[in-house]
């Protein structure tokens, strides 16, 4: 049989490189999307989360809740203004911010980030924790100028429909059960906890703490298809609600980016919670 006998087709090798070449073309398609929309497109979550020990008088309370705004020179201050008024919209009752206020604590951008938050207003107050990216001290004081509740292993209490909210924030760096503790000691049953990162909902679980509202995950960020959030995955919560023994916990994907301006799959997020007690009927 001469060449020409031939029925014309792709060798085995011209098919891999096709093959490869199709993959990367989507590999690309799909970052330069999440790097030019994805990052950009800022969605509201509505979850509703039952919490035990909540009073019947506080049921319907909404939390408005912004974390991770990330503000730097790839996180623009139209991204976190528009996320600020998307929550404002909501009219929530109460306002918590979850920390990671600016990337690798660039003072730069403390002031630039504050000032974007500081049109946040609610009725019952708006309060704050620090992130790992967060410095002690100017970031906190930029939050506390622009009247924001900043708790560093402290407690607080708001009072709302003539029930006392007990509202308890951690440091990033507090871990152990025993330092948790102290922060929480003779708190009342009616208590939220904000701890930036949901890996300690295991030591507030352990606690008996009813609610915790967490961010830090970035909702992974990047979620590949059929393998999900591959660097969020050592989290009890990588994204959303979520429950462990009597503790709900809620852990939102945040508004900004950190290490790649991407976000594939995982859009940034202003979340509306509302409470509701446990019903034991």
């Amino acid at each position: 049989m001469t060449p020409a006998d031939r029925a014309p087709g792709i060798d085995r090798r011209s098919a891999i490189r096709g093959l490869a070449a199709i993959g990367i073309g989507t590999t690309t398609g799909a970052f330069a999307h999440g790097f030019l929309y994805g990052r950009q497109d800022v969605e509201i979550t509505r979850e509703t989360l039952t919490v035990s020990g909540l009073p019947p008088s506080l049921s319907g309370l909404r939390l408005g809740f912004l974390s991770d705004t990330h503000r730097s020179r790839t996180v623009a201050h139209e991204l976190i203004d528009r996320a600020v008024r998307m929550l404002l919209a909501e009219q929530p009752d109460l306002i918590v911010l979850g920390g990671d206020y600016v990337t690798w604590g660039d003072r730069r951008y403390v002031e630039p980030a504050a000032e974007a938050l500081a049109p946040l207003t609610a009725p019952h107050g708006v309060f704050a924790v620090l992130g790992n990216h967060d410095d002690d001290r100017d970031m906190p004081a930029a939050l506390a100028a622009r009247g924001f509740t900043v708790l560093r292993d402290q407690r607080t209490q708001a009072i709302i429909r003539g029930e006392k909210l007990e509202i308890a924030g951690i440091r990033y760096w507090t871990r152990q059960v025993n330092d948790l503790a102290y922060v929480l000691r003779g708190a009342t049953p009616n208590l939220m906890l904000l701890a930036h990162t949901p890996a300690r909902l295991v030591e507030a679980s352990a606690l008996g703490v009813p609610l915790v509202l967490s961010g830090h995950t970035h909702g992974g960020q990047i979620v590949l298809p059929g393998i999900g959030a591959i660097a969020a995955r050592k989290y009890p919560i990588i994204a959303g609600a979520g429950r462990r023994k009597n503790t709900a916990a809620f852990v939102t994907r945040g508004i900004g980016t950190v290490y790649v301006p991407v976000r594939l799959n995982c859009p940034p997020e202003v979340a509306i919670l509302t409470l509701k007690p446990v019903d034991f009927g």
